[in-house]
């Protein structure tokens, strides 16, 4: 499990805690809302708001009190009530598309020794090439690859849900629409997966440090 664990070192100066910028920082945090908020939608829609369920409750719940409903009334009145939450939805996937142009720009305008890409480089070059702090490189190697794999599962998140979005506009591409919400919904599982490794992983190293990484990702490391 240690693999998974962050570490406070900064692997281009072992002698030194990681930093991180108030841009990242504030990115980290907004980036944990946004993904939380567009996941308890889903979760929502998929369980207290199922059409179905949702429907036959109200159904009865209105029988009960006298009114005369019929199935496709029920279900229009359910179906109206989930499509306001995937509206929702709908708006917590602009805010995380605006998040990762964010990222992407402030990847331009960190520090050079903050820069994930020249992060991942170092510990590529340390662990294969130079072969020094090995033991360190490879942990940062395998966590950061897991970060990439992160980013990249967002932008497809992204893109796929402003194709679901935007589908009227995407009028020629209809046939492909269940494919790309398969991939969608695809996407969000394997992110529930990096979710829960990233908790453990944060836990664990916080057990071994009582000013660990979460305190580092609130007032920004390097103490």
């Amino acid at each position: 499990m240690s693999v998974i664990e962050p570490v406070k070192i900064d692997i281009d100066k072992p002698d030194q805690i990681k930093t991180y910028s108030s841009s990242l920082r504030l990115w980290h945090w907004l980036n944990a809302v946004v993904i939380t908020g567009s996941l308890l939608t889903v979760l929502i829609n998929s369980t207290i708001l199922d059409d179905r369920s949702s429907a036959a409750f109200m159904k009865g719940e209105l029988q009960k009190a006298g009114s005369v409903v019929t199935d496709k009334q029920a279900g229009s009145v359910a179906h109206a009530m989930s499509d306001n939450v995937w509206g929702i939805h709908i708006y917590f996937g602009y805010a995380l598309v605006a998040l990762l142009v964010f990222r992407l720009v402030l990847e331009f305008f960190q520090l050079a020794d903050q820069k994930f890409i020249r992060k991942i480089k170092s510990a590529y070059k340390d662990y294969y090439i130079i072969k020094k702090q090995r033991e360190l490189a490879r942990h940062e190697l395998v966590v950061k690859t897991i970060y990439a794999i992160f980013y990249l599962l967002l932008i497809i998140m992204a893109i796929t849900g402003l194709f679901l979005a935007f589908e009227d506009f995407f009028a020629p591409y209809k046939s492909i629409r269940n494919s790309v919400k398969d991939v969608h919904g695809f996407c969000m599982y394997i992110i529930l997966g990096f979710i829960a490794i990233h908790l453990a992983g944060v836990y664990l190293a916080e057990r071994k440090d009582s000013k660990g990484i979460v305190s580092d990702m609130i007032n920004g490391g390097g103490e």
